[in-house]
């Protein structure tokens, strides 16, 4: 399975809300999809119309196994929330994963033995211990910028992995990096400008872009899922195309081993020294 880390510079940008719309529409292409949710909001579940009230999620699962809080959507995608946290509880999980980032990688590397199936994380803004665990497993980090000048002034940072870290955990992310463009105003022209001076600057790392659409936001007021909600949507089209170029990015998984024939008794060095 490929591990895909969702991350964003600074929060706000609809990190969250992509990577549940991203998720779902690689799901109805058919893909085996699992999103985990590693942000202590813990809304990524909202989008897949878990009720306010479960709590439940990784960090709180009962019986010591984070994977037992895995649930099936009805939308397609399997859901591994993160579980409710206050801010306490917040600073307790990061400096647990500081000193033991095992209590994170060793989930999800089981999950990644699957080599059938695509693992979305939604990781926290900027740099975290959640996204220091797991990066060196990750296939691609998808960056969620704005068309706006903040990102473009950002783009720097960003491009060079230096929003999460310095040495070798940058260097991870700048060679693993696509990056996605929400928000953009056909309306504004400094939206638009924006836009198209990322894009010709990240070339083919550009995932995509995505509209701004007030269906977007309205589908999550139903707690629902864009290319449910509104399929002929302009935001609906893009995100159907920003998870084909996600997926047509990923590294494919290698070929089955063949079993070797077995050795001709003469060349079998277990036979040698034997009649």
């Amino acid at each position: 399975m490929p591990l895909v880390c969702m991350s964003s510079p600074k929060g706000g940008v609809g990190k969250t809300t992509l990577t549940a719309n991203v998720a779902h529409a690689l799901a109805r292409a058919g893909h085996r999809v699992v999103v985990l949710d590693l942000d202590p909001q813990n809304a990524l579940r909202l989008h897949f119309g878990v009720a306010l009230h479960d709590t439940a999620g990784f960090w709180t699962a009962s019986g010591g196994d984070p994977l037992s809080a895995v649930r099936q959507t009805t939308a397609g995608p399997a859901l591994l929330p993160h579980g409710s946290a206050d801010m306490h509880q917040a600073l307790q999980i990061n400096a647990s994963l500081a000193s033991n980032p095992a209590l994170l990688a060793d989930p999800v590397r089981r999950l990644l033995a699957d080599p059938e199936l695509i693992l979305l994380a939604d990781t926290p803004p900027g740099a975290s211990q959640a996204m220091a665990a797991i990066l060196p497993m990750a296939a691609l980090v998808v960056v969620i910028l704005l068309a706006d000048a903040a990102s473009t002034a950002l783009l720097p940072q960003v491009e060079s992995g230096a929003f999460l870290g310095q040495g070798t955990l940058a260097n991870l992310v700048a060679s693993r990096a696509r990056f996605v463009l929400n928000q953009v105003d056909p309306a504004s022209r400094l939206s638009v400008s924006a836009a198209e001076s990322v894009a010709a600057h990240l070339g083919s790392r550009l995932l995509g872009a995505v509209l701004r659409d007030p269906a977007m936001s309205e589908a999550l007021a139903h707690q629902r899922l864009l290319l449910d909600f509104a399929p002929d949507s302009t935001a609906a089209r893009d995100i159907r195309q920003i998870a084909q170029a996600l997926a047509a990015a990923l590294p494919k998984a290698p070929p089955p081993v063949a079993e070797p024939a077995p050795l001709p008794r003469l060349l079998d060095p277990a036979s040698w020294g034997r009649p």
